[in-house]
């Protein structure tokens, strides 16, 4: 099968394209005919030699989590699927599972069944990201009915997820991002969208019951200003999750830091959004499996509203 490997860590050029065996898959496995990979953050991170790169191990890998395709064999023991069935998931996170590739192998609870209503390439976009969020706002923090939340980098791929979240569970949701994407925050139902270049979001905004900070460093300590007495700030990105822990811990505020983990019942509660229509994915550009390096260099601009997916 064809795959994206590198052999050595540094910038998008390091990835190349070439072949490997088709796996097989193991008990309680499926093996996927990937349709189409989304591309994340840690990806790149991870290709440079940050983000995962230390549970992967010493290159060769091949990075990639975001899964979306057709089942095409089982394994012994597996109940949930059948060939031919479309599934999308996030298997392994955060070990290798090399999802910029032709076939994936791995448990078949990593998955769940395609929504209806996405393409491949779009449910492809969704798992990572659209999982990161649900575990944040609804696991982690319970965002409950009426409650003020704000959404750093809300148009971003993880952030636009979570705006619809938060919204279908009833909270205001306020988000921080560029002026031109205010009429996009708008059109997914956000209720403030604060223009982070024009203005310090925290004298823009009113205290808050939760943050969900996708940026991390001085924004997260920030965000701490426009916390609720009994509010949670949850940060995602792990370089400085500890520091704003530690921040919120002197200050009599409660901050989390979070990885996300392959969950299907969190898939299949995004799934069901989406049927019930109160979830879309944007997908900002795909990018053919041989051009990753490309969708890499995109990406780290960090200019993308919605996703970047590649097509294999």
């Amino acid at each position: 099968m064809r795959v994206i490997t590198q052999l050595t860590t540094g910038g998008p050029e390091v990835l190349e394209l070439g072949e490997a065996p088709v796996p097989e898959p193991g008990p309680t496995e499926i093996r996927v005919r990937v349709g189409a990979a989304g591309v994340n953050p840690v990806d790149w991170k991870t290709r440079a030699g940050k983000g995962m790169a230390a549970v992967l191990g010493p290159p060769p890998f091949t990075v990639g989590w975001d899964v979306a395709g057709t089942v095409d064999a089982v394994g012994p023991g597996v109940t949930r699927f059948s060939v031919g069935d479309a599934v999308f998931g996030m298997p392994w996170f955060p070990r290798q599972a090399a999802a910029y590739a032709e076939f994936v192998t791995a448990p078949s609870r990593h998955f769940a069944h395609r929504p209806a209503r996405l393409s491949t390439v779009e449910a492809a976009a969704l798992p990572l990201a659209g999982l990161t969020a649900w575990q944040a706002l609804v696991d982690v923090a319970g965002v409950q009915e009426g409650q003020r939340v704000l959404v750093h980098a809300a148009a971003g791929g993880v952030g636009h997820l979570a705006v619809q979240i938060a919204k279908a569970r009833g909270a205001y949701v306020i988000g921080t991002a560029s002026v031109g994407k205010h009429n996009l925050l708008h059109d997914l139902g956000i209720d403030e969208a604060v223009d982070y270049r024009a203005e310090s979001f925290e004298q823009a905004i009113e205290p808050v019951d939760l943050v969900l900070d996708l940026i991390g460093g001085e924004v997260a300590t920030r965000s701490l200003d426009v916390l609720a007495p009994d509010g949670r700030m949850v940060t995602i990105p792990s370089a400085t999750a500890a520091e704003a822990v530690a921040a919120a811990t002197d200050r009599g505020l409660r901050a989390t830091g979070m990885i996300v983990e392959p969950d299907a019942s969190g898939l299949e509660h995004l799934s069901a959004l989406v049927d019930q229509r109160r979830l879309r994915v944007l997908v900002a550009e795909t990018f053919p499996l041989e051009r990753a390096r490309h969708a890499h260099r995109a990406g780290e601009l960090g200019h993308t509203t919605g996703k970047l997916v590649l097509t294999v």
